[in-house]
């Protein structure tokens, strides 16, 4: 494992570095999010809706923040949203992050959805934009901080299977499970393929 940032991403919109990490004897210290270097969020990376972009704020910041744990082995995605932005932070742990970009399939100026994986461990960020489904494997004990422009509803809650053959994310054998497989949530156990997806979206 690189001890740089990750690398640039080849999909659009997505954005991966470091965070700077400010250490002393006492412990340590980082600024995870500000808005004036951010930079601005556009409606096409946040899929803000009509009466989001009426409101004042125009519907294209963060909104919520969440902190998800996971013990080595544990898979979550992949997941898909319409119409929320994510901002993903490691606090702690590595994690391997697998980027599927939906987009091609649906306006149809591709025949497959591009993916990509990135190795990432404590103060690294991506950020996920619309149209690219995402999930991640717990390579060590993982803390996982997310800021995201809509909050949640369930609504907006779409995923396809994290091992669809037709998809091929290169995830590894595991040898912390007894069976060299993730341990899933029984919603990402039970997704449907990403064509079933995409054909639930395009009707």
């Amino acid at each position: 494992m690189s001890d740089g940032p990750p690398g640039p991403s080849r999909l659009d919109g997505v954005r991966l570095g470091r965070l700077q990490r400010h250490a002393d004897e006492r412990g340590a210290f980082r600024e995870l999010w500000r808005a004036s270097t951010f930079g601005e969020l556009s409606p096409g990376d946040t899929g803000a809706t009509a009466d989001l972009m009426a409101e004042p704020a125009g519907g294209q910041r963060f909104v919520q923040a969440n902190l998800s744990t996971s013990r080595p082995g544990v898979l979550r995605g992949l997941h898909y949203h319409r119409r929320q932005l994510d901002y993903w932070v490691v606090a702690s742990g590595r994690a391997l992050v697998a980027l599927v970009d939906v987009r091609p399939l649906l306006d149809g100026s591709g025949p497959q959805a591009l993916v990509e994986t990135h190795d990432l461990r404590a103060d690294d960020w991506v950020v996920i934009p619309v149209g690219v489904a995402h999930g991640f494997l717990a390579l060590e004990e993982l803390e996982l901080l997310y800021l995201v422009t809509n909050e949640y509803d369930g609504g907006d809650e779409l995923g396809f299977a994290w091992d669809d053959p037709a998809v091929g994310v290169p995830w590894p054998r595991l040898a912390m499970t007894a069976d060299g497989r993730p341990i899933l949530s029984d919603r990402d156990r039970t997704n449907p393929t990403l064509a079933d997806l995409v054909a639930r979206l395009r009707g």
